[in-house]
């Protein structure tokens, strides 16, 4: 009798949720970002958000939470209410990277529940004309040949790992440099002052055409269309796991899998089209992702394990 009971209350509960999700939304969205307005996950949210508003018949409205290496909306987002009138665009840093570079964190990446990928960025290794040098082994044999003199910078301490690997593997001679935002770390590597750079090719890719940087190698294992002669990590031999850097949507723990996977179905639809992929992620010199919350989820797993190794061999401590 327990076990009809027990099997009655829970056919309820499910056809209670499939009814939420049926109507759902019934109220604006908001969509919690790691970045500024400007940044690119704000940007990417509010054209994705215009046609989520056509299809849904509710407007998203962007909750800009930047700072602690997107530990703030990760938090934020953690904390939520489960009812789907949250999302959230974290990157991979919060979910895989800062639980090995961080003693202690404001939020749990186990809980946060993934809905999408949404695209891979990729990361190049661009250094200024001046240096005259083509390969990450002239660099390396350059850095050498002027110790203390060489400086770079890069967005992200994952990124940061990837270059003190070499360091300490190849004994480079190089020293990382704080920077606030892409146009900066652009204008340092064109003047000089900062001549490496570890950095988002949208940043750059025009620098690269015009022949204004040197672009070396792909971290992120990801070939570009626009750089098809630039090697990737494992094209060059290294051996180590390379980073990877993407942005995702994420839900608070709690929300109901109906919702999810509404959710999931609208986000692939619209960036699925063609047009859009080219227009909103190819054309800035991205590749879109896509996937189920389940295929997500285990992307995530197997991610960690690689953030795992990649801060272990880089010799990096957690702050």
């Amino acid at each position: 009798m327990k076990r009809l009971f027990v099997a009655a209350a829970l056919a309820v509960a499910l056809t209670a949720t499939a009814a939420q999700a049926q109507d759902y939304p019934t109220r604006p969205i908001h969509v919690l970002t790691t970045s500024s307005a400007g940044g690119l996950s704000d940007t990417f949210m509010r054209v994705l958000g215009d046609e989520l508003h056509k299809s849904l018949g509710q407007p998203i409205i962007i909750d800009n939470r930047p700072g602690a290496a997107g530990g703030i909306a990760s938090r934020t987002c953690m904390e939520a209410q489960p009812d789907g009138y949250t999302i959230c665009i974290l990157m991979a840093d919060a979910l895989i990277y800062n639980q090995f570079l961080f003693k202690k964190l404001p939020y749990d990446p186990d809980k946060l529940i993934p809905i999408v990928n949404l695209f891979h960025l990729i990361q190049v290794l661009v250094v200024n004309t001046d240096l005259k040098v083509k390969t990450v082994d002239e660099l390396v044999a350059a850095s050498k040949a002027k110790p203390g003199t060489f400086n770079y910078l890069t967005a992200s301490l994952p990124l940061a790992s990837y270059m003190e690997y070499l360091k300490r593997e190849k004994g480079a001679d190089w020293v990382r440099v704080p920077f606030k935002g892409g146009g900066e770390a652009t204008n340092a590597i064109l003047s000089g002052t900062t001549p490496i750079g570890l950095i988002g090719l949208g940043n750059v890719i025009s620098l690269i055409k015009s022949g204004k940087m040197d672009a070396l190698v792909l971290t992120n294992n990801i070939r570009s269309p626009e750089l098809p002669n630039v090697p990737t990590l494992a094209d060059i031999g290294y051996q180590g796991a390379p980073s990877r850097t993407w942005y995702g949507l994420f839900v608070p723990p709690g929300t109901p899998q109906a919702i999810i996977d509404k959710i999931n179905k609208e986000v692939t639809r619209v960036v699925s089209d063609k047009t859009f992929q080219e227009k909103f992620i190819i054309s800035r010199s991205m590749v879109p992702a896509l996937n189920t919350p389940a295929q997500f989820a285990a992307d995530i797993k197997a991610d960690r394990e690689v953030a795992r190794q990649v801060v272990k061999e880089s010799g990096v401590e957690p702050q």
